[in-house]
């Protein structure tokens, strides 16, 4: 029980979480701005697939690591106009759209994979992105290691939920979004566009969404393989109601799910084969659901969420 108890207290766990946290920060960033501005995305699963194979892709025959990142983000954009035309602009279902694109951009990226890379015994690696220590920071006991030994993209996720937060707390365009969201009518008698509001949106978001998908190939693995997502994208769109629709309670909730996740594979070494290894692994997913539940019970939602908006209807 003391060993239990003694793993919270180490700096490989806390380093570990906030690796494991950054592709949740980056998806549930994006679902986020999405549902911020009134639409449902459940097409982050396939786009965070797709980010993962073209930002490794990139990576694989240019050998940059940020074009990867580029690159990934400007798929995930353009998955996210193909998901904005067919809801926004044409009004369709979000929950089937979302569906259809999850579906076709995780089987598209497996069939790119395969026309650009020979099948292998193994699938190729490339060079991931390394830790880089930040100077003097790292060096700060406890804090140094865990927060500032991390990966370039590690520290673009945190900046990205302190840019966000600031953007919807304190600007205009915050604002804008945030009207969007909860009466588009409202947003356009005051002269706003709530359609491109809306398309930017799921276009900017989409594209963390991809970018979190390529974290995945560029900084926790160095190969892509068509099911690595796991259900990450599934786990962002609830903790976008665990945050309650905030960015800085959307990085606690990723933290919170990482925390889990690192502290179950810590016990699956200390309790070895006395408990079945499933057991673990469902672990981070209950207890995230019980939290969720806890949650979600005071959670607003946008009251334009899922609602189709079309000009001068009431």
């Amino acid at each position: 029980m003391t060993e239990l108890i003694e793993i919270l207290f180490t700096v490989g766990l806390w380093a570990s979480v906030l690796r494991i946290a950054t592709p949740l920060i980056f998806g549930t960033l994006g679902a986020l701005l999405c549902e911020r501005a009134g639409v449902l995305n459940l097409g982050i699963e396939g786009i965070m697939t797709f980010g993962a194979m073209i930002g490794w892709l990139t990576v694989f025959f240019t050998g940059d690591l940020w074009s990867g990142v580029i690159a990934a983000a400007v798929c995930g954009a353009l998955f996210g106009l193909l998901h904005a035309v067919l809801t926004v602009n044409l009004g369709l279902s979000q929950h089937v759209t979302g569906l259809g694109i999850t579906l076709f951009a995780a089987s598209f990226s497996y069939y790119i994979f395969r026309l650009a890379v020979p099948v292998q015994g193994s699938p190729p690696t490339v060079e991931a992105f390394e830790n880089y220590p930040i100077p003097f920071l790292s060096d700060v006991p406890i804090l140094g290691p865990t927060l500032f030994t991390q990966t370039p993209l590690t520290y673009l996720a945190i900046a990205c939920v302190v840019i966000l937060a600031w953007v919807m707390a304190r600007t205009p365009l915050g604002l804008a979004i945030r009207i969007t969201g909860e009466n588009p009518h409202a947003a356009e008698a005051q002269g706003l566009d709530p359609i491109r509001i809306r398309i930017g949106c799921i276009m900017v978001g989409s594209a963390l969404m991809a970018v979190g998908g390529s974290f995945l190939t560029l900084a926790a693995f160095n190969s892509f393989f068509p099911t690595m997502v796991q259900g990450r994208g599934w786990v962002c769109i609830a903790l976008v109601v665990f945050s309650m629709w905030m960015p800085l309670r959307a990085l606690l909730g990723a933290l919170l799910f990482a925390l889990f996740d690192a502290y179950q594979l810590r016990l699956q070494t200390v309790v070895g084969k006395a408990v079945p290894y499933q057991l673990f692994l469902m672990l981070p997913y209950v207890l995230s659901i019980v939290a969720l539940v806890l949650m979600s019970r005071r959670a607003r939602v946008p009251q334009a969420l899922m609602k189709p908006y079309r000009r001068g209807e009431r």
